[in-house]
């Protein structure tokens, strides 16, 4: 095993989530879009940190090898929540600009990195992930 962290929320989305090194404690809240407050952080929120920093690490990790200088790339997640008439589900935009790179080889670059990140892993083939360039 690399790497374990953990984290305890009570009162799931209207409450409070902390790390288990306490390192991080956040007030946790509905999206005024949802009829919430909008007063705290969401899952879709931190889902969409944790991805798009992970995605960055790929990008920086693989540009050599596409001829890229990734010190430069951003990297933008979209997490979206999506209702159906049953239940919900998440989807992802994944948006990658690197100015002045070529978009060709950047956009073999984000489909590269698609492949080795821990996220990209874990939500292929389980929801649907856009990459933009």
């Amino acid at each position: 095993m690399a790497y374990m962290t953990s984290a305890t929320t009570k009162g799931g989305r209207a409450g409070r989530a902390i790390l288990d090194n306490g390192a991080l404690a956040l007030a946790m809240a509905l999206p005024k879009e949802m009829g919430g407050s909008g007063e705290g952080h969401n899952p879709e929120q931190l889902f969409a940190l944790g991805y798009s920093s992970c995605y960055g690490s790929a990008i920086l990790a693989l540009s050599k090898k596409h001829g890229i200088d990734g010190a430069a790339a951003r990297v933008t997640c979209t997490a979206i929540l999506d209702k159906d008439a049953t239940s919900f589900g998440l989807k992802v935009d994944l948006k990658v600009s690197i100015p002045g790179a070529d978009k060709d080889k950047v956009q073999a670059l984000v489909e590269d990195a698609h492949t080795i990140r821990p996220y990209s892993k874990a939500t292929r083939g389980n929801i649907p992930v856009a990459l933009t360039v």
